[in-house]
């Protein structure tokens, strides 16, 4: 396929993308997802942002009761277009554009950081003598083929015409990758932030971003440049087999030891973000009870689990059976399986700093306290990234069969549960139990995918240099 036919294929299928978000927009009550439970949650809800609003419109705090539990700053930004109109009704077409948006812009934003990792990977491959597995160029690059699959990702259209916060959640984040690999730290700080600052999970990512400015995007195990260069000085003194200066010197880059300067540069800009939205905020809600209070509604309600409403996750059911003299210590308990798994798979992952703020993001929405649909538009587009490396993942067909099973059974037992009384909470709870267990499986088969991969190249490379060395 020629570039020119690639671009505009690419771009044929993006205006659809737009065109069918418009058209489902338009439809009566937006097809009510707004109110799904697998869409909206207590903190993405467009709804309760409303309330919120009108609430501070109306010289309340907007955490007064128990509805809002979002950021300050979504009010100023998204409370105007709520405002309703005069027959009562929600304006929700600027809502429905501004989320169109975000979608493009995280969409493109995917696809950029998809040619910054396959640059880099290219060049890796090329330092140790494996060029011809770089992805072949008459195929649509894994940066495009991933923008393209979040936006068509049914999980990521009905956020976005179900008006969830989610969608400026997933921007937030790959602002962060994006800055990261581009090596552009004020922008990565200011996405780190803000994305923390809206669903607190990605504070998490600050680790794949500090080995992504430490050691730069993704690429094959660093032993493999040690053992090429310890073959090298061994046949140094034969000139057909010796490297040229400038390979030499851009070998030494991609092996070199951690880069602590970009990292400080990005922490510096960080904790400048940080300043900032905290002082924006405390402006906002100097009158209603400060930063401290908004920390309890927010940060708070998220770790204490407050709502038990159903969702696709497994907290509210578990917490809504627990005793109460029991609670804090499961809190503590479901919370940490997050933390306990960050160290040990940074260390593992630690050359593919980019997969592994994928892993990151979907352990994150499989154990955090108010999981919507969204969080799985995000990194199923993410892991489009990683096409090539991961196409031998087995389970491929299971997992798709039950992620549409799951989409198609939830809204059924819902409804059972809910709407017509013949079924109760375990109907619901069953498919939330089967979405967990899929994301299971995808996080372990796609890092033994990834680590088979690095296997392969190590091989290839080593069986490589011993040929040469013969």
């Amino acid at each position: 396929m020629k570039k020119s036919k690639k671009v505009q294929w690419f771009w044929t299928w993006v205006f659809g993308s737009v065109i069918l978000r418009l058209i489902l927009v338009y439809f009566p009550k937006n097809l009510n997802l707004s109110s799904r439970p697998e869409v909206s949650t207590p903190l993405t809800s467009i709804r309760r942002l409303a309330e919120g609003y009108w609430l501070k419109q109306s010289s309340m705090s907007p955490y007064a009761g128990s509805m809002y539990h979002g950021s300050p700053l979504l009010l100023t930004l998204l409370g105007p277009l709520t405002v309703t109109r005069i027959e009562g009704q929600p304006d929700h077409l600027l809502c429905s554009l501004v989320f169109v948006m975000a979608d493009i812009v995280t969409a493109m934003l995917i696809c950029a950081t998809g040619k910054k990792l396959q640059a880099a990977y290219s060049s890796s491959l090329q330092l140790v003598g494996l060029q011809h597995l770089s992805e072949d160029s008459d195929v649509l690059p894994s940066g495009d083929l991933a923008a393209l699959v979040y936006l068509w990702n049914p999980f990521t259209i009905v956020a976005c015409v179900g008006l969830s916060t989610s969608a400026i959640e997933n921007l937030m984040v790959l602002l962060t990758l994006y800055g990261a690999c581009a090596r552009l730290a004020p922008l990565a700080a200011f996405g780190w932030v803000m994305a923390t600052h809206l669903s607190l999970y990605p504070a998490i990512l600050i680790i794949p971003v500090i080995l992504l400015f430490g050691f730069g995007p993704d690429a094959p195990p660093r032993k493999l440049f040690w053992k090429r260069k310890n073959l090298e000085v061994d046949n140094s003194t034969t000139s057909d087999k010796s490297c040229s200066e400038d390979e030499l010197i851009n070998e030494k880059n991609m092996r070199s030891v951690f880069s602590w300067r970009p990292v400080i540069l990005f922490l510096s800009w960080a904790l400048l973000w940080s300043s900032y939205v905290l002082f924006l905020c405390g402006i906002y809600v100097q009158q209603h009870g400060g930063l401290q209070e908004m920390f309890k509604r927010t940060y708070g309600f998220i770790l204490t689990i407050q709502d038990l409403s159903p969702n696709i996750g497994v907290f509210w059911y578990f917490f809504a059976e627990v005793f109460d003299f029991f609670r804090s210590f499961f809190l503590i308990v479901f919370h940490g399986n997050i933390l306990f798994m960050i160290v040990p798979l940074a260390l593992r992952l630690n050359h593919r700093p980019c997969f592994l703020a994928f892993v990151y993001i979907v352990l994150s929405s499989m154990l955090k306290s108010y999981p919507s649909v969204g969080d799985s538009a995000l990194y199923l587009g993410l892991l489009g990234l990683f096409a090539y490396e991961l196409k031998d993942m087995q389970f491929s067909f299971f997992l798709f069969s039950g992620y549409v099973g799951v989409s198609l059974l939830s809204p059924v037992m819902h409804n059972l549960w809910i709407w017509r009384g013949t079924g109760n909470a375990n109907f619901y709870f069953a498919t939330a139990i089967g979405y967990a267990c899929l994301q299971i499986i995808l996080v372990v088969e796609s890092v033994s995918s990834m680590l088979n991969h690095d296997r392969m190249i190590t091989k290839l490379s080593t069986a490589k240099l011993q040929n040469v060395k013969s």
